[in-house]
């Protein structure tokens, strides 16, 4: 077995299968993404602000920000 395996047994919580994660394969995380591949459990950690981290990184766009709303009414048209 690689150094990134190990085997578990899976049991019983209530109405719930589960598993002990051995202090090596510890998340460093308070909460974790889950899915099924095919017939894998893929488990990922959930990392709180990370996207405002990476956008700080980001360089500025340079081109002008499209009028997006350049052929809508005007909102005093608008009925409710």
């Amino acid at each position: 077995m690689p150094d990134s395996e190990r085997h578990v047994r899976l049991f019983r919580n209530g109405r719930n299968q589960a598993l002990r994660i051995p202090r090596e394969f510890e998340l460093d995380a308070d909460e974790a993404i889950l899915r099924k591949e095919g017939d894998r459990l893929v488990i990922e950690p959930v990392r709180k602000g990370r996207l405002l981290a990476r956008l700080a990184t980001l360089e500025p766009i340079e081109e002008p920000f499209p009028d997006v709303d350049e052929d809508l009414g005007r909102m005093d048209d608008v009925e409710l």
